[in-house]
């Protein structure tokens, strides 16, 4: 803001001078130049000072799926699923409703990190990006006879917003813990309209993270198991309508008989799927290297097998994902850090 009023005034000043000269009609023209590249909305030179809205939503998809299989393990269905998604997506110029994606699973298992992931690839600060907005349910709509207050508060915020820049992302934790009938406060925005009171909302991005359907999506992946099948093998087929249905039926989720399901404004139900001790391991390895350490594969397998899986008997899936990687980790860390600067 300093240096907008800087160029204001540097535009404005000659102007209380009696007269002016060619060299000061040329500084005062160059003046206004900077001042209307710098309070212009679009202007280069001001989104380089501050963040500024993407007016389209296009994605790096190259970019995406490096980000993915660096970051998000074990979930080849949802990596499948959002990557197709989101190529259509911003490859559309004129998409006929914003892109709604509903992810499903228990804790742990990645959804946060994917949500956050593609957040960065269409505003690369992610969850810093103003354009970028996370809602949890326990913090935002705490209280069940609110609901109409939450409602009218959601739809002037995601108004608001949108209006600002047609390209922002909304993402809904804790889907699961949210009071049913407050979600639905965003159906006319996801629904097949060119403009809602004059705004397009086309070209944003909304998302719903919820541990609602993990057990149906944990069962199924047994299923396979126990018929000797490969988890790589679960199709999208396999899964998707048992999670539309199972969700909109079960009371415990915000989106108990919503509208948004009954309308089909869910582009997709992304499962994730539950993690094996591998995938574990392949957690403890990301967080180990983004901590600076050297990977040391006798600390890998220590924290591997302190976490606890199920069914107890066969010990096949870790019950919190890889969530309590880095707590884990923690207890280790004086040795890792030891072994790193010995290796060193």
């Amino acid at each position: 803001m300093k240096l907008l009023k800087a160029a204001v005034i540097f535009v404005l000043a000659p102007t209380l001078s009696p007269a002016f000269d060619p060299l000061s009609a040329s500084v005062v023209a160059g003046g206004a130049l900077m001042a209307w590249h710098l309070l212009s909305s679009d202007s280069w030179l001001k989104c380089r000072f501050q963040e500024c809205c993407k007016r389209n939503t296009t994605v790096n998809v190259k970019a995406l799926k490096a980000q993915l299989d660096n970051r998000l393990f074990g979930q080849h269905l949802a990596k499948d699923v959002v990557l197709k998604a989101v190529l259509g997506f911003s490859n559309n110029p004129s998409p006929k409703k914003p892109l709604m994606l509903s992810l499903h699973g228990w804790a742990g298992t990645g959804k946060n990190y994917l949500s956050q992931i593609l957040a960065e690839q269409v505003h690369p600060a992610g969850l810093r990006s103003k354009f970028v907005h996370l809602f949890l349910a326990t913090l935002h709509f705490p209280h069940h006879d609110q609901v109409k207050l939450y409602k009218e508060q959601l739809q002037n915020w995601i108004r608001g917003n949108v209006s600002a820049c047609p390209s922002s992302v909304f993402i809904f934790d804790e889907m699961d813990k949210m009071h049913p009938g407050v979600i639905d406060a965003i159906k006319p925005f996801l629904d097949y309209y060119e403009e809602v009171d004059g705004v397009s909302y086309r070209k944003a991005i909304f998302i719903f993270l919820s541990n609602a359907g993990g057990d149906l999506i944990n069962k199924a992946a047994l299923d396979f198991w126990a018929s000797g099948k490969r988890r790589e093998d679960i199709q999208l087929k396999d899964l998707e309508p048992l999670l539309s249905v199972g969700v909109f039926n079960n009371k415990n989720s915000g989106l108990w008989h919503s509208s948004i399901i009954d309308r089909n404004l869910i582009d997709y139900f992304v499962p994730f799927l539950p993690l094996e001790q591998r995938h574990v391991k392949m957690c403890v390895r990301a967080e180990m290297a983004a901590r600076g350490y050297a990977v040391d594969e006798k600390i890998v397998q220590e924290v591997a097998d302190e976490m606890t899986y199920f069914p107890k008997e066969q010990r096949i899936y870790s019950d919190k994902g890889c969530k309590t990687v880095q707590a884990k980790l923690d207890i280790h860390e004086d040795f890792v850090m030891r072994d790193t600067n010995t290796r060193a």
